[in-house]
């Protein structure tokens, strides 16, 4: 009762933390509709993903109205988006033991979120629980493997250990924001490397919180978050090659007075743990004084760097921001007879039938590409003409690759070179 009085009291005041608009654009039109109540094109979740193609490459967008939804999910494709109506009214609660799983094991997964190597996934603006009433067992929440995984806005709760495990053999890229976690010995553990911002965390037994495996290039990004739990919860600990920055973070009073450690493997025997070297601090306070372990060693860290310099983008060495607002620009576009190959920056996702228009007054309408990042128009004369705009048409033109918002592709063809070929 107490665990969930204090889980009570730490989600209410994630409400501190403002959602930004764009993340939860309900505007724009979702390409499927889950509806508990059938107003929707499916009742539930998993049916919905199962209609997509596990060759996708397009950017979908799932959205799920208001309810509780009483089911695990599996998702293979990438390129999904699962966006709620209500981060408190739009539930997925399952109750699963990992234990019950291995022993009765089903074709869905051990959590209620499985992904299955499915990558630029994003969740959105909605609560996933597992309901299993036990702070003994490992009760999976979100699991799996795939690159760029995107959680914003939205309560990622269990009681149990390894809420939020992601990471499977191929390390991975993880981004999430405003966050609620909550669960027992390592309950957000990534392995690769993962950016949290602006997230509160509550253990419910007095064991580590979080948990990173990586190598010398990941990292685990903790930026100002706030830690709760049970009295003598432990912050973290680490297995092979961690690296954990925590920077403008608080602590509860209740933390335990115990530095992250690493668990040392010597040959032909059982594990044994020692002091973390690669753990650095900055701006971190405790509420009833600090620890000395957690004092500012930011300038330790490899490249000495300084605070205003971690990002996600810097997290990811340059290689992903899931933080960039910038949409896909055009990079070339080239006229074929009737043809004509417009090449974006990164691959785009195509929404409706957008068109482009001809200098000497003509059209050319879209024909294919939406996944790639070359799309293929086509115009009804194959006169010489160069391209002058982009009609949208209705639809929308967006980056396919997981962030934080959609991102709107930039169709300025003014600024970038044209080249014609002549065929």
């Amino acid at each position: 009762m107490y665990g969930r009085a204090m889980l009570l009291v730490l989600l209410l005041a994630g409400s501190l933390f403002p959602a930004c608009s764009r993340f939860l654009d309900q505007s724009r039109k979702a390409d499927i509709v889950v509806a508990s109540d059938g107003s929707g094109d499916y009742k539930t979740i998993q049916d919905a993903i199962a209609a997509i193609p596990l060759t996708n490459r397009e950017r979908i967008v799932v959205f799920i109205k208001k309810g509780t939804y009483r089911e695990k999910i599996r998702v293979n494709a990438s390129c999904l988006t699962l966006r709620g109506q209500s981060r408190k009214e739009t539930r997925i609660q399952f109750s699963q033991l990992k234990n019950d799983f291995t022993a009765h094991p089903d074709e869905i997964g051990w959590a209620v979120i499985n992904l299955n190597e499915a990558n630029d996934f994003v969740l959105e603006n909605l609560t996933v629980e597992n309901t299993a009433n036990s702070v003994l067992a490992h009760a999976l929440t979100i699991s799996g493997s795939g690159d760029r995984t995107v959680i914003v806005d939205c309560d990622v709760l269990s009681q149990g250990g390894d809420t939020l495990a992601l990471g499977g053999r191929e390390r991975g890229y993880y981004y999430h924001a405003r966050c609620n976690f909550s669960g027992s010995v390592d309950f957000v553990c990534p392995r690769g490397s993962c950016y949290i911002t602006d997230s509160n965390f509550y253990a419910y037994t007095r064991n580590a919180s979080v948990w990173h495996e990586g190598n010398d290039q990941t990292k685990f990004i903790m930026r100002n978050c706030r830690f709760d739990g049970v009295n003598g919860f432990i912050l973290g600990r680490g297995f092979r090659n961690p690296r954990f920055y925590f920077l403008d973070c608080r602590f509860s009073r209740r933390m335990r007075d115990e530095p992250i450690r690493s668990m040392f493997h010597p040959l032909n025997s059982s594990p044994v743990p020692r002091r973390l070297q690669h753990s650095y601090f900055y701006n971190c306070h405790r509420s009833a004084g600090d620890f000395d372990w957690f004092t500012n060693n930011l300038s330790s860290a490899p490249g000495a760097p300084k605070p205003n310099e971690i990002s996600a983008a810097w997290t990811f060495a340059g290689k992903w921001d899931p933080e960039n607002r910038t949409g896909p620009t055009i990079q070339q576009t080239r006229v074929i007879k009737r043809r004509v190959a417009v090449t974006f920056s990164e691959p785009v996702t195509v929404k409706g039938k957008p068109r482009l228009k001809m200098c000497q007054g003509g059209v050319a309408n879209y024909v294919s590409g939406s996944g790639d990042d070359t799309l293929c128009f086509e115009r009804d004369s194959d006169r010489e003409d160069e391209l002058c705009g982009v009609d949208l048409n209705g639809g929308a033109i967006i980056a396919s690759q997981a962030s934080a918002m959609l991102r709107s592709a930039n169709l300025d063809v003014q600024r970038r070179p044209n080249s014609a070929e002549k065929r």
